[in-house]
């Protein structure tokens, strides 16, 4: 985001303030305009049938965090980057994600994304 010129909000690298998570999260949340959700393989989950067959996954707070925006900004000012492989949420199969591919073609359709959602981007900031 730093290098198309957006400064990204990263709740951990935000001082506290004697704040719970959720009211840091709340109060932030507040004063975006646009939601960029990474799901990265951080976790493993199954059903309990099935604890064999664990998958990577998300972390769940991120999946809390997704539907929070959604929520709050509508499906179409959030967009999740997927990097590496990951369990998606049978719920939200069908939505596009964008996918992080090592080529970087990634950050292009990121930017177009942005561009759609009125954020004056250039592409080439992003290469």
């Amino acid at each position: 985001m730093e290098q198309i010129r957006i400064q990204p909000i990263i709740l951990q690298e935000i001082p506290d303030e004697g704040h719970t998570v959720i009211e840091k999260f709340e109060y932030h949340a507040d004063r975006v305009k646009f939601a960029v959700v990474l799901f990265t393989p951080d976790d493993v989950g199954a059903l309990n049938s099935k604890i064999d067959s664990a998958e990577p996954r998300p972390r769940q707070n991120v999946i809390f965090e997704l539907g929070y925006f959604i929520g709050k900004l509508g499906r179409d000012r959030v967009r999740v980057l997927v990097k590496g492989e990951v369990a998606m949420l049978s719920d939200y199969s069908g939505v596009l994600r964008i996918a992080m591919d090592d080529n970087g073609g990634w950050k292009v359709s990121l930017v177009r994304e942005l561009k759609n959602a009125g954020y004056a981007v250039d592409a080439n900031d992003a290469l």
